[in-house]
């Protein structure tokens, strides 16, 4: 199911010194709006964590120099960031493509100086999350979640599914109780199959949302089961009556409109639109992971509908 969103802006603007920007994550702190996210190359899958800033969601954007946390890793990218009672709590990965990994939880007063704390999640070797990455924030029913991408042990390529971990103290500090797998590889009928003979990646780039009517939106990243490399990866939503689910998919919800492909965004909610902050690639960006900005009216309706 394709969303009519009344406006779609992209690209939102060219990064300065580097091939791709991915995983955004944009944040108000009250009087500006901070994005992060993954500031690098695929060629080489190189990543630092990038932050810019601007006064309105469209721009114009101020690229700062890319944040050094002290955390070690192959991966360290894909930050979830959230912003509450004047602190931003960002929660990052340190892999993505191997075993192992961490959810690395450090705090900012202003988004640009940061302290590392004690991890929030680990992976858990030898199950099925022997792998994790992709944490992102979400406050639903008034408690505070991780959701993130776990996956066993692989031989050729990952396959990950969607997990989610609650804090026990009612603060961004944990400690975080796993919940379990939310969403697997049979729930998304678009996603291609774990025994595809030219299977792709996993469900990965999962964020949640609470709706206005008390049910809960699942923001995450799918490869379709056929075409081309390169062309299959899009965003989906599903939806859910608990946060623990069933969820039920409503389909990749936004066309590249030409020959691309779009993945792990943030959706945000507010005064009965739903905004869009997507990562996209084109043949108008010679291929090279750009940000967009999509906006929509947040039809009950449609999304009460299911694939």
């Amino acid at each position: 199911m394709k969303f009519n969103f009344e406006t779609n802006v992209f690209p939102l603007f060219h990064p300065q010194s580097v091939d791709d920007l991915k995983d955004p994550c944009p944040v108000f702190d009250g009087e500006v709006w901070h994005v992060f996210g993954s500031s690098g190359t695929v060629t080489t899958e190189s990543w630092k964590i990038l932050h810019a800033t601007a006064p309105d969601l469209y721009g114009p954007w101020t690229e700062h120099e890319a944040l050094d946390l002290p955390v070690t890793g192959s991966g360290i990218a894909a930050p979830g960031v959230i912003h509450e009672c004047g602190v931003f709590h960002m929660f990052i990965q340190t892999e993505f493509m191997k075993s192992g990994g961490r959810c690395e939880h450090a705090v900012s007063n202003d988004g640009f100086n940061w302290v590392v704390l004690k991890p929030a999640i680990l992976s858990l070797p030898g199950t099925d999350e022997d792998g994790i990455y992709d944490p992102h924030p979400a406050i639903i029913g008034g408690k505070r979640y991780i959701v993130y991408s776990g996956m066993p042990k692989f031989t050729r390529v990952p396959q990950p599914d969607v997990y989610l971990a609650r804090s026990q103290s009612d603060s961004w500090f944990g400690p975080w109780k796993r919940l379990g797998k939310i969403l697997d590889h049979l729930d998304v009928p678009h996603h291609n199959a774990r025994e595809h003979p030219d299977y792709e990646w996993g469900i990965e780039g999962a964020q949640l949302v609470e709706l206005p009517d008390g049910r809960v939106l699942l923001n995450a990243t799918c490869f379709l089961p056929e075409g081309p490399r390169g062309s299959r990866q899009r965003v989906f939503f599903a939806i859910a009556d608990d946060v623990q689910g069933p969820y039920v998919s409503v389909g990749p919800v936004l066309d590249p409109g030409e020959p691309g492909e779009n993945g792990h965004s943030t959706v945000m909610i507010e005064g009965g639109k739903l905004t869009l902050f997507y990562q996209s690639r084109r043949e108008a960006t010679n291929h090279r992971w750009r940000f967009g900005l999509a906006r929509c009216d947040l039809d009950q309706q449609v999304l009460s509908r299911v694939a």
